[in-house]
């Protein structure tokens, strides 16, 4: 090492050309690499969804779910695997351990679901297999609002989805609340009677005309000619002119006997923007391209389409979220971290290195940051928000170095040295220590690079990020450094005689050293001179507020957390309400909640989207709309509780409804403070437990928003046939069936593609409005050979509880209780409270009652990370017995770190703040990186000072006093 620091100095035109180098791609770099707020990982999470419209959700249990799971159970590597059975439609999420190999994984739920294929029912659509891939979530949306029809809101819609997806950044562009478009045949069931036709006749034509026809070619002597038969209906002109019945004296079409229309389907969801119609686009990047970038592109050309004289008048655009703007406000923190830090070090530098000491300091701190940058792009990675959090963490960390070579030429220099040749010096002496105490810093972020599961794979571009930049800050302090000091390196103003006596190997008189130095000095003796005293009482008094403090916060208990929540930008609300409701009715609960909100202040943009199928996997099936309430800028407005408090006052009068506030979690967290599972095969059991364990919860005076999945009290209409009565009419359950279902949706009757339409529209055949009522099914007229004969002859109509949703985890029906707590309550608190009312219940051993989301993954956390702490001071103790060869030194230097634990519960204590379990047990473990450092420098300079042949007492008096300016400047800069 010495030899190739003296080779830069000496070759110094050539170190600064590299260094040179460095800036340049390093900036080139910091323009180039990838800008997203969260980080690429392949989240081993993978959606198989179904359709068959129609069908009941036990059904979807039993004919699409069930024979799925068997051979997706096949499968090997999955951790979990969640079914929903909803009306019409199955879903089913497999998640793989995070090691499992992600490519691997979804091939084989290709095979599992083309092997379960078979075995479907024949009407059921074909599966879809869904990825969950963060580089490709949505990064923006935006909405389309006003006052227009809805036809002008869908065309729109469209053409600016195709617009965008046109975009060199943009992978897709995805429309919600829009409707599909189907051609509608209305039967007229009195003209119908009238011709002595029945609705069988009317569905049997249409299928028979609407067919594709491949007629083939024809060859003679003389060529070959392709013949064609049009059969394909192209407009609703070839349905009308359809003849349903001849005879001598004309032709009677469809058109006579019904009405053909195009259309839209029963609406299912209704949005709603500041309280006008809405159509919300989210858009999504294509991987590896940049996150600030493709927003500015959307912007643009979002602005160039509202200026067109295309663009329909009175529909506005608004940005309902950009995580770009998150992305960019927080590289502008970064900036500012980085500029702060080095006018922060060159002010302290200056005040006690002097101005050029201060501008080579200066400069490696740049340096070490954009060599950093530039490894990050070289090795593929993007700049999120963990990186940036790494960045900002690196800037404290990465100026020690230069400050002990720097602060150690300075000394020479006043000793008289030429500042080449003190600069080298300085290098050379420090070169040891400074890598040791870069490479103990590293070995404490290392362990983190092992962090199992999900978390792990989101956290481990932290020490990574660390990694590069440390490494290239040891760069700077050893050959950078130097070769500049060598340049354009001066002593500082200090005293030069005290400076020397610092420096010397031989003992010095404190009693005449001036400035706090002295008396830092002479404070210091007195202590280490007075051993029968203050070898006792110093240690005594250090453990005794050690374990004072420790007690404190024990019983303080501010508890814990996963991950800390900041300020939000926005609120979603989930309104609650039972009972059978149309999505109408839905939508005008939501609309009496944004009338009763929309006056708070604080409130800048208010989107709601209303109807069935709004609730999360895990949560209630109740939740009738969602609203997105978007705040003003957090730093003009008031603090989000105060405004979530006053939405909750505000829409508590509004009868028949519960709203419940959902706040997002940062990191990859998930759902509710508290999640219980209950499972078990004895549903009357497992009920038992919901009913009585929820009771508990809601009369906790601590926990809010308390809901549990069970199915709702709902109730449905089905349709009992007697199959004996009905065959002796002459009809079957398949003929009775299609006769429901032209009072219901309308049967499906084939599919056309109009010239004017990207996709194909439907072709369903129902009643008229006024003839779709419940009392409408006892009233059916159903066509047998007898004639016509009421469908109540042998079709009961029963109401019976609805089940809307069944969930499955693992191949189990589960039930789950969720539950937020208050404000300032201690989330593992009220979790050992509810764990101690269940030990004190006698329930069935065969109930299953565990604790699981964010708390699993909590205790996971808490337990790598107490694992990673000891990791990290095992390889610390290993480089340290390696460069001292002493134990004991190596144990003295990381007693240190177990102690200057307590400024972190001081500080907890002194803010009253939980203890972030990744936030803070990072924190931790940084510290330990940074306490490792200063007594490397002090144990390295001691041991040296007895090498000379220093008495021990004196080289302790003497280490502390020559290096108390640069561990006070390190800890400084570091704290700034």
């Amino acid at each position: 090492m010495n030899k190739i620091i003296r080779a830069a100095v000496e070759f110094n035109r050539a170190t600064l050309a590299s260094l040179f180098v460095i800036f340049v791609l390093g900036i080139v770099s910091y323009q180039l690499i990838t800008k997203e707020q969260n980080p690429d990982i392949p989240i081993p999470w993978f959606n198989i969804f179904m359709v068959h419209e129609g069908i009941s959700p036990e059904d979807s249990e039993r004919l699409l779910i069930k024979p799925m799971e068997v051979q997706l159970r096949s499968i090997s590597g999955v951790k979990q695997m969640i079914s929903v059975a909803n009306e019409g439609t199955a879903s089913i999420w497999l998640e793989f351990y995070a090691d499992q190999d992600h490519e691997k994984a979804l091939d084989d739920i290709r095979a599992a679901v083309n092997n379960a294929q078979a075995e479907l029912p024949g009407e059921t659509e074909e599966p879809l297999i869904f990825e969950n891939n963060p580089a490709t979530q949505p990064i923006l949306a935006f909405v389309l609002s006003g006052n227009a029809s809805e036809k002008v809101f869908t065309n729109l819609a469209q053409r600016v989805k195709d617009e965008l997806e046109s975009l060199p950044n943009v992978l897709d562009a995805d429309v919600s609340g829009t409707r599909e478009e189907v051609l509608e045949i209305i039967i007229d069931p009195a003209k119908l009677a009238a011709y002595n036709l029945t609705p069988q006749e009317l569905l049997t034509t249409i299928a028979a005309n609407n067919r594709l026809v491949a007629a083939g070619s024809l060859e003679t002597g003389e060529g070959r000619f392709s013949v064609k038969v049009p059969g394909v209906f192209e407009n609703q002109i070839d349905v009308l002119s359809l003849p349903l019945k001849t005879s001598s004296d004309g032709v009677v079409t469809i058109g006579d006997l019904t009405e053909v229309r195009r259309t839209f389907k029963d609406p299912v969801r209704l949005s709603r923007m500041n309280g006008k119609p809405a159509i919300t686009i989210e858009v999504s990047k294509r991987i590896g391209t940049n996150e600030i970038e493709t927003s500015e592109m959307v912007h643009e050309l979002l602005e160039k389409a509202q200026k067109s004289p295309l663009w329909p008048e009175g529909i506005t655009v608004t940005f309902v979220w950009d995580s770009a703007d998150f992305t960019k406000e927080f590289l502008e923190t970064l900036q500012n971290s980085v500029l702060s830090a080095i006018l922060l070090v060159a002010v302290l530098v200056v005040a006690v290195l002097g101005l050029r000491s201060a501008t080579i300091v200066g400069i490696t701190i740049p340096g070490a940051f954009l060599f950093g940058i530039m490894t990050l792009y070289l090795a593929g990675y993007s700049v999120n928000i963990v990186v940036m959090f790494g960045l900002i963490l690196a800037v404290g960390l990465l100026v020690d170095g230069a400050i002990v070579v720097s602060e150690y030429a300075d000394r020479k220099m006043l000793e008289g040295l030429p500042k080449k040749e003190a600069y080298i010096a300085a290098a050379q002496r420090m070169a040891w220590p400074i890598t040791s105490s870069t490479m103990t810093t590293l070995a404490a972020f290392f362990p983190l690079l092992f962090w199992p599961d999900i978390i792990g794979e989101y956290m481990s571009y932290l020490p990574l990020t660390l990694i590069f930049v440390l490494a290239g800050s040891l760069v700077m302090a050893l050959i950078f450094l130097p070769t500049l000091g060598s340049l354009i390196g001066k002593a500082g103003s200090a005293d030069p005689n005290a400076m020397a006596a610092l420096a010397a190997d031989h003992e010095m008189d404190i009693d005449t050293m001036p400035g706090y130095t002295g008396k830092y000095a002479r404070f210091l003796s007195r202590l280490v001179n007075k051993p029968w005293k203050c070898w006792s009482l110093v240690p005594a008094v250090i453990i005794g507020f050690f374990a004072i403090n420790i007690f404190y916060f024990a019983v303080l208990n501010t508890g814990t957390e996963f991950f800390p929540q900041g300020e939000p930008d926005n609120v979603r609300l989930a309104i609650h309400a039972r009972g059978n409701l149309s999505p109408v009715e839905m939508d005008k609960l939501s609309y009496d909640v944004e009338q009763a909100i929309e006056d708070i202040p604080g409130i800048k943009n208010i989107y709601s989207t209303s109807g069935r199928g709004l609730s999360s996997s895990r949560g209630a099936d109740d939740v009738v709309s969602r609203i997105n309430v978007i705040f003003d800028d957090w730093q003009t407005r008031r603090p989000a509780e105060d405004i979530i408090e006053d939405i909750r006052e505000a829409s508590s009068v509004i009868p028949g409804i519960v709203v419940e506030p959902l706040i997002d979690g940062n990191g990859p967290t998930s759902g509710k403070e508290i999640q219980i599972r209950i499972a078990s095969e004895i549903t009357s059991e497992m009920d038992m437990v919901v009913e009585e364990l929820k009771n508990y919860m809601v009369s906790m005076d601590t926990l809010i928003d308390v809901e549990d999945n069970r199915p709702l009290p709902n109730i449905q209409w089905v349709m009992e046939v007697d199959r004996a009565e009905a065959s002796r009419y002459g009809t079957n359950l398949a003929t009775i069936g299609s006769i429901i279902q032209l009072v219901t949706n309308g049967i499906k009757v084939g599919e056309f593609r109009p010239d004017d339409a990207e996709d194909e529209l439907d072709i369903r055949v129902r009643f008229p409005v006024d003839e779709r009522g419940i009392e409408q099914l006892d009233k059916l007229l159903m066509p047998t050979p007898q004639g016509n004969i009421p469908i109540s002859n042998f079709v009961k109509r029963v109401p019976k509880q609805n089940i809307n949703k069944i969930r499955r985890e693992n191949s189990q029906r589960i039930w789950r209780i969720q539950a937020n707590v208050g404000t300032d309550i201690n989330v593992n608190g009220e979790i050992d409270k509810i764990k101690t009312w269940l030990a004190a219940q006698n329930y069935d051993s065969r109930v299953e009652i565990t604790f699981d989301g964010n708390n699993q993954q909590q205790e996971s956390s808490e337990t790598f990370l107490l694992q990673a702490l000891f990791g990290a001071l095992f390889l610390m103790a290993l480089i340290l017995i390696t460069q001292f060869n002493s134990i004991y030194r190596a144990f003295l230097i990381l007693s240190a770190v177990i102690l200057s634990t307590v400024g972190v519960v001081l500080g907890l204590i002194i803010t009253g703040a939980p203890f972030g379990v990744v936030m803070s047990g990072v924190g931790v473990i940084a510290l330990a990186g940074i306490v490792v450092n200063n007594n490397i420098v002090l144990i390295d300079t001691y041991a040296r000072l007895v090498k000379s042949g220093m008495a021990p007492l004196t080289a302790i008096v003497q280490t502390g006093a020559q290096r108390l300016r640069p561990v006070l400047l390190t800890t400084v800069t570091t704290v700034f």
